[in-house]
C-alpha cells in the first residue's frame, strides 16, 4: 500500500483542509425560510497523536423563534421543546449563531484549518436552517462552507447499512436513548460518535493492510 493513502494524523491536513463541526438543529417545522429555528448544538472535534478523531467539545443554545415564523404543534409533540417556557433562556437568532460561530472559528484557528464543514445526519436539513437564519441576521462571518457538508446517513449506509441514526449507532455498538432524542445537543453529540466511529475505522483498515502489505513484503525480501 502506499503510505500517502493511509489517512493523515493532522485534523488540517485530513480532511483537505475543512474543520468537521457536528450540527443539529430543532425546528418548528421543515421549512427553513418559514419555520422557527429553535435549538442548535454544534459539536466540536479534534484528533488525538495516533490520528483517531473524537469529540472535543460542545456548544448550543435555544433560540427565539423570529418573528413571523410558524410552529408546528406537531414538532412541538417530537421534540418536547416549550419556547415560551421561562427558564428557557433562549437567544435571538443573530445571538445564538456567534454563540455557536466563535468557538468554531477558534478552533479553526487553533487546528490551522481554513474552513469548517458542517457534519449531519440528514446534513442538507441542519445547514439549510443554519443559512437561513444566517441571511435573515445578515451574518457576514460564518465558519461553514456555503454547500458542501458530510452527511452520515450516507456514511452510515456505507458502514453499516443503516441510514437510520438510531439503527445505525446500534449496529455501531455505541447505543440509542430514546427518550434524549430530539434534543440538539443529544442528537448532535451522538451524530458526532458515530461520524467519529465510521473516520476511525476507515484509518484502522487502512493501517491493518498497511502491516499485512508490509508482512508480505519482507516474506519476499528475506525469500530473494
Amino acid at each position: 500500500m502506499n503510505p500517502s493513502t493511509i489517512p493523515s494524523t493532522s485534523l488540517a491536513d485530513r480532511f483537505r483542509g475543512f474543520y468537521p463541526v457536528v450540527v443539529d438543529v430543532e425546528t418548528g417545522g421543515f421549512d427553513c425560510e418559514g419555520d422557527a429555528l429553535l435549538e442548535i448544538a454544534a459539536v466540536l472535534l479534534d484528533m488525538t497523536p495516533d490520528g483517531r478523531l473524537v469529540r472535543k467539545q460542545t456548544v448550543s443554545a435555544h433560540v427565539v423563534p423570529f418573528p413571523g415564523s410558524n410552529i408546528d404543534p406537531r414538532a412541538l409533540e417530537i421534540t418536547g421543546i416549550d419556547p415560551t417556557h421561562p427558564l428557557r433562556a433562549a437567544r435571538d437568532e443573530r445571538e445564538a449563531l456567534d454563540h455557536i460561530f466563535d468557538p468554531v472559528r477558534k478552533a479553526m484557528k487553533t487546528l490551522e484549518c481554513t474552513r469548517a464543514i458542517l457534519v449531519g445526519h440528514n446534513a442538507s436539513f441542519d445547514l439549510s436552517f443554519v443559512n437561513a437564519a444566517i441571511r435573515r441576521t445578515g451574518h457576514k462571518r460564518s465558519p461553514f462552507h456555503p454547500f458542501s457538508t458530510f452527511d452520515t446517513v450516507s456514511l452510515a449506509g456505507l458502514a453499516y447499512g443503516q441510514t437510520v441514526l438510531a439503527k445505525a449507532l446500534n449496529v455501531a455498538g455505541l447505543g440509542w436513548d430514546s427518550k434524549s432524542a430530539h434534543s440538539a445537543v443529544y442528537d448532535a453529540e451522538q451524530t458526532a460518535d458515530l461520524f467519529c466511529a465510521i473516520v476511525n475505522r476507515w484509518r484502522e483498515l487502512h493501517l491493518t493492510q498497511a502491516e499485512a502489505d508490509g508482512a508480505v513484503e519482507s516474506i519476499f525480501a528475506a525469500a530473494s
